[in-house]
């Protein structure tokens, strides 16, 4: 049965062939969608009838059949390979980028990212150096939540209406922090449809991973499978509770390593 509200996609980095990734280590790689498998899935979506849109137009209140499409990190590969394929579509997306990665290597440009925003697509924030939030002083919670926003509507020209939580974390001061400081919603990794009832600094999302079949991306779009993912999910925010971040990362990159020997 098919779930109420929206799905909100999230993404990161896109694969091109014989192009180095920003990132290699495996906890980075397993996130990683190739081309052909990002253009397969956005077909897939016009092919079943569904509209990629962004978090603005799902706010706004867009018809359910629409899929909310969402970028993390603001690589290079969210200009080169993403927007092409919406753009052919008729789709749109919300990208939210990292303030402190612009200019690096891998990762938008202050042009290229302009071009993003000019071309039509939705530009969010996703802090301004990837840390996880609640970990923070509030003095660097707020460079992270508000400095970022700044600097991104400096490059831009335009508003930064949306946050996106590095890793998926959040505690209340950075729900309080994102509102004073004028954003209209925040997202996070919880497993979850979003709905007219649903918190708009509460957004769930959904990441789409690296080799998932067309099958198990259909059942994800249409919500069939959020509640068996769920369980799986709160395995792991529970380890991660109890271990601590750093230790749980620790953990994780060396099972992902162990598995790819």
């Amino acid at each position: 049965m098919a779930t109420d509200g929206n799905v909100f996609l999230m993404y990161h980095e896109l694969e091109l062939p014989g192009r180095a990734l920003c990132q290699s280590d495996p906890g980075y790689v397993r996130y990683i969608v190739s081309q052909n498998e990002f253009s397969a899935q956005m077909r897939f979506l016009a092919q079943s009838g569904r509209e990629g849109i962004s978090v603005g137009s799902a706010l706004a209140g867009t018809e359910h059949r629409s899929v909310v499409v969402t970028f993390d990190d603001g690589c290079e590969t969210d200009l080169l390979t993403a927007a092409p394929i919406l753009r052919e579509l008729g789709f749109g997306a919300t990208f939210y980028v990292t303030a402190g990665f612009v200019g690096r290597k891998g990762y938008l440009s202050p042009g290229q990212l302009r071009e993003l925003a000019s071309g039509g697509f939705e530009v969010g924030c996703h802090s301004m150096t990837h840390p996880y939030l609640p970990d923070l002083s509030d003095q660097d919670l707020k460079r992270e939540v508000i400095d970022a926003k700044n600097a991104l509507e400096d490059i831009t020209g335009g508003r930064v209406d949306h946050f996106s939580c590095p890793g998926g974390q959040y505690d209340e001061r950075v729900l309080r922090l994102a509102k004073e400081g004028g954003y209209k919603s925040v997202a996070n990794s919880e497993i979850r449809a979003n709905g007219k009832q649903t918190n708009l600094y509460s957004l769930g999302r959904v990441a789409v991973m690296r080799g998932v079949s067309i099958e198990t991306f259909s059942s994800i779009c249409d919500g069939t499978l959020l509640v068996k993912m769920r369980m799986r999910d709160q395995v792991n925010r529970t380890a991660k509770r109890v271990l601590g971040n750093a230790m749980y990362d620790r953990m994780r990159a060396l099972l992902l390593g162990s598995n790819q020997n």
